[in-house]
């Protein structure tokens, strides 16, 4: 189980194409560390399903204390839309309804 404030990351992360290292991008991201090609895909909060945020707004002080939960990691954000898209179709397919964050709750648990 990850600490309170800390960055959580989906089970079954989407990875952009243009993301090599996977493994050394989300360490960057827990370290607070800058990068400047890397966009994250995360659950939004309130009525709004998905969110994608530069990897620099999560430097600020707010989201070291209320992390997101990232499900996506792309290297523009470009590659960011392409994913939500294909998140989309996914659940479309497989669920019938535009309800992403149950879609993505039943497929991870």
């Amino acid at each position: 189980m990850e600490e309170k404030g800390s960055m959580k990351f989906d089970k079954g992360l989407y990875v952009g194409k243009g993301i090599k290292h996977p493994n050394m991008v989300k360490w960057k991201l827990r370290c607070n560390a800058g990068q400047f090609r890397v966009y994250v895909i995360a659950l939004a909060e309130g009525r709004d399903q998905l969110e994608i945020y530069h990897s620099a707004f999560l430097q600020q002080k707010y989201y070291r204390k209320h992390p997101p939960h990232i499900i996506g990691l792309a290297a523009s954000y470009k590659e960011a839309v392409g994913i939500v898209i294909e998140i989309v179709e996914e659940a479309l397919q497989k669920q019938g309804s535009l309800d992403l964050k149950q879609y993505l709750r039943s497929k991870y648990g």
